[in-house]
């Protein structure tokens, strides 16, 4: 069974100037090898040191980039001039400005729907794609994370999640935390924050989840966090219904692995599945005791394992 590669720092950093955003963009591993971006979830999560590991340091050159907002990209928490769009011309800018040709693209949950609408826009600059926990954005995804599935999955923390949203707003809970996130009232802001990370800790997290942690001050970060969440679910993270799979043709050629926790509460298997019958080069591996995070022995393995036969194909 694989196991993560050895923790490593990286040998460049960037903060590339965006219009008024800074992205923060890391290099690792072998400044000769084959490139692979990693893309990471929310959006607004960033990405984490361990992230780096998923790549044997002597194969790749790993970029990481920290999604305008998120991480440590600033300003934190900025929701102005930050739409999917816009992050798929951040990921083409980076790769000309580090002078890459094609890329490995590796991402999942979000960070999956990102790397297919870059490979999707951008045909020709993709070597192949590592997906896990595909997110495809339809109405019915947002629907089940958030209104209609799993809140039968856990109905005590959904009767918990709604007794914070005020009864008009209820068939419609997001844009009412949004507006809170949003608006001038700092107390509303963190209450809408800890509201939004009681329900979507559990959901993601499982029984793994930790409640009690979210008995203090709610931080600056999960504020950020929140709010960059909930300016691209409200708006339908800016992609037309349905426009993952459907252009999926443009895509075809391209070899690709797909990863999925038999036991994703956030993200059923059925889009990595649905996904997998659009793609004829692609192969879906379904881990049945595994969830939406990337943690985990038997996640860690498939992980691993994908990077490093994406690694020998690109040789080939």
């Amino acid at each position: 069974m694989r196991i993560l590669y050895p923790e490593i720092e990286p040998y460049a950093v960037h903060r590339f100037k965006r219009n008024k955003h800074r992205v923060y963009v890391e290099e690792c591993g072998n400044s000769s090898g084959v490139p692979v971006l990693f893309l990471h979830g929310g959006p607004g999560s960033g990405c984490k040191a361990y992230h780096r590991s998923f790549f044997n340091p002597e194969t790749y050159r790993i970029i990481l980039v920290d999604q305008r907002g998120a991480g440590r990209s600033v300003p934190h928490g900025e929701i102005v001039g930050n739409t999917t769009a816009d992050l798929i011309r951040d990921l083409d800018y980076i790769r000309r400005e580090l002078r890459i040709d094609r890329w490995l693209l590796f991402g999942g949950s979000w960070g999956a729907t990102l790397a297919l609408l870059y490979a999707q826009r951008h045909p020709t600059k993709v070597a192949g794609l590592v997906l896990r926990a595909a997110f495809l954005a339809r109405q019915r995804d947002l629907d089940w994370f958030v209104g209609s599935g799993v809140d039968r999955i856990y109905p005590e923390q959904w009767e918990q999640f709604m007794d914070n949203i005020p009864e008009p707003d209820r068939d419609h809970p997001l844009p009412y935390l949004y507006s809170c996130l949003t608006g001038d009232d700092e107390v509303a802001q963190r209450r809408a924050a800890r509201t939004w990370a009681l329900w979507s800790g559990q959901v993601i997290l499982g029984s793994e989840f930790a409640p009690s942690e979210l008995n203090g001050h709610v931080s600056s970060e999960a504020l950020n966090k929140a709010r960059i969440e909930l300016h691209y679910a409200v708006n339908r993270y800016f992609i037309p219904e349905n426009a993952v799979l459907d252009q999926c043709e443009r895509i075809r050629h391209l070899p690709a692995i797909l990863i999925h926790g038999r036991r994703d509460l956030v993200c059923p298997v059925e889009s990595s599945f649905s996904l997998r019958k659009r793609l004829p080069k692609s192969e879906l591996r379904v881990l049945p005791n595994a969830g939406h995070i990337a943690a985990g022995e038997d996640m860690i393995d498939a992980l691993v394992g994908a990077a490093d036969e994406m690694a020998e194909w690109f040789d080939s």
